[in-house]
């Protein structure tokens, strides 16, 4: 074992991979070249269609022992996995890992083949069940966490090949052509299958909604398809909202709100030109209500709205207030609207948005970006994978690559959460690190990182409740007490790595 610069201890391999332990958001570059796959040549024009969901996977060559990948735009109304999984088990293909872009709660279903050896590993975040009972040491299947930018860094440097990616097409033709935008399976932007498309050495459409050549708007164009797949049904787009796209009524929220609002205020970015990031959680969408008044009071035309894009960011493209919105995954049906109609909402690969290794993510173009977090500590470093028992739950999404593309980012978290302190003097996972972290407002107060003095003055100079962060954590353990640390037996479970490949911490079994 080894520590990394944040003190965490981190094994030297991990699942027969050697690690390279995290050391700071900057200076680990890239030595290697952009994954290739083989060039087939198809000499005729006709159908690429197979069938169902087994012929796609005899075509497709998978065997033991190979990697599949999935996309997750259809969030907990997919279909496709759980389906996928029982076909290749009752093929009789064993060992086989899952590099999706996320799984989700909905996946559950998985559980009895991680079991019987029919899944033996996560080359991705996993949220729910699976990640509880893999904690608890019910289930021995290894996971290794990434953000949406290292996932597509992982996979266009072949650091994860997927040999095969079965990815579900809501608007598709019998060569290949497809897109999310229209169906009775719409989810929108297909930003996480783009570069499954791009990368895998094989790629199968699955659709439920075949329709004649050409299928337009080509979001994946024919010439990256292998096979296209029928299926009765890809999932529920009403599954796809899973937090609430509701501005808070909560008084504790709207106070955060308020003061992240002050903080975004003071930064000076909210002029022509402005770029914003938020979540769609009911704190996050009233900064937004409170960015967006700042944005109509002052005439300001922003440049761009960025990430899982929401109705309401909808609302603030058609009004005016954005000149565009670049898309990765759309977290509501009004979004999956939008992106068929407005050319303004445009759709961007996970690797434009966030990977790390090429010659600039969107998120380095970020003037304010709004996060949320399971735990904050004095160094503010943010948890968000871990909950209070030490159970991997949730996956990081863009946490750490927005924090750390944007020049303000602003974490926002109540300071007390089911009797617990959400400031902490340390917080059990790190997902991102401090010094990325620019704001944690609470509704207690606003503490500024260090690193940006300027923005601290000017907070004070405003009369905000400004608080060193030590102070913060003090206030609210006279409240809640000091938290007792979680007890962890010694067996790594999963590690989360940070966006660029290093390990930025490892989730370990929780002691029964």
């Amino acid at each position: 074992m080894v520590r990394n610069s944040l003190g965490r201890l981190i094994p030297e391999t991990f699942a027969g991979k050697k690690l390279i332990p995290y050391s700071d958001p900057w200076s680990l570059q890239p030595h290697a070249e952009r994954s290739t796959r083989a060039i087939r040549r198809l000499t005729h024009n006709g159908s690429k269609l197979v069938g169902g969901l087994r012929d796609a996977i005899i075509a497709s060559g998978l065997k033991d022992g190979m990697t599949i990948s999935t996309h997750h735009s259809l969030r907990n109304g997919d279909y496709l996995l759980n389906e996928l999984v029982k076909e290749i088990d009752a093929l009789g293909i064993r060992d086989i890992k899952i590099a999706s872009s996320s799984v989700h709660i909905v996946n559950a279903e998985l559980i009895p083949y991680i079991r019987k050896g029919t899944i033996t590993g996560f080359e991705c975040g996993v949220n729910g069940p699976i990640a509880e009972l893999v904690s608890k040491g019910e289930l021995d299947c290894p996971i290794i966490v990434r953000s949406h930018g290292g996932r597509a860094r992982a996979l266009i440097t072949g650091e994860v090949p997927v040999d095969v990616a079965f990815l579900a097409a809501p608007y598709c033709d019998e060569y290949g052509n497809f897109n999310g935008y229209y169906g009775p399976s719409a989810c929108g932007s297909l930003g996480y299958a783009l570069v499954d498309a791009q990368h895998a050495h094989k790629v199968v459409a699955v659709t439920d909604n075949l329709v004649p050549f050409p299928a337009v708007p080509v979001g994946i164009p024919q010439s990256v398809v292998d096979f296209v797949a029928q299926v009765p049904r890809l999932g529920d787009p009403k599954k796809i909202v899973s937090s609430t796209t509701k501005i808070t009524t909560d008084p504790i929220g709207l106070q955060i709100a308020k003061y992240a609002a002050m903080v975004i205020e003071a930064s000076g970015y909210v002029k022509d030109g402005f770029s914003f990031q938020t979540g769609t959680g009911g704190i996050s969408l009233a900064v937004a209500e409170h960015v967006r008044n700042m944005m109509r009071r002052d005439k300001v035309k922003g440049s761009f709205g960025l990430g899982g894009i929401t109705g309401y960011f909808v609302d603030m493209l058609e009004e005016g207030l954005f000149e565009a919105l670049f898309d990765v995954q759309c977290f509501d049906l009004k979004a999956v609207q939008s992106i068929g109609r407005n050319q303004k909402h445009v759709e961007v690969t996970a690797g434009t948005y966030a990977n790390p290794f090429n010659c600039g993510a969107i998120v380095n173009r970020l003037d304010c970006v709004i996060l949320s977090a399971t735990e904050t500590d004095v160094n503010f470093n943010v948890n968000v994978n871990t909950e209070s028992m030490g159970y991997l739950l949730h996956n990081t999404g863009g946490h750490c690559d927005a924090a750390a593309g944007a020049k303000v980012s602003i974490v926002v978290c109540p300071s007390i959460r089911g009797r617990l302190p959400m400031v902490r003097d340390e917080v059990t996972t790190i997902s991102t690190p401090g010094e990325t972290v620019g704001v944690i407002v609470t509704e207690r107060g606003i503490a500024v990182n260090d690193n940006l003095p300027d923005l601290k003055a000017e907070l004070i100079k405003r009369g905000a409740p400004v608080k060193d962060i030590r102070q913060l954590r003090d206030e609210i353990y006279a409240v809640t007490g000091v938290p007792k640390p979680v007890e962890f037996e010694d067996k790594v479970v999963a590690l989360v790595e940070y966006r660029d490949g290093s390990i930025i911490d490892v989730i370990r079994q929780v002691k029964a």
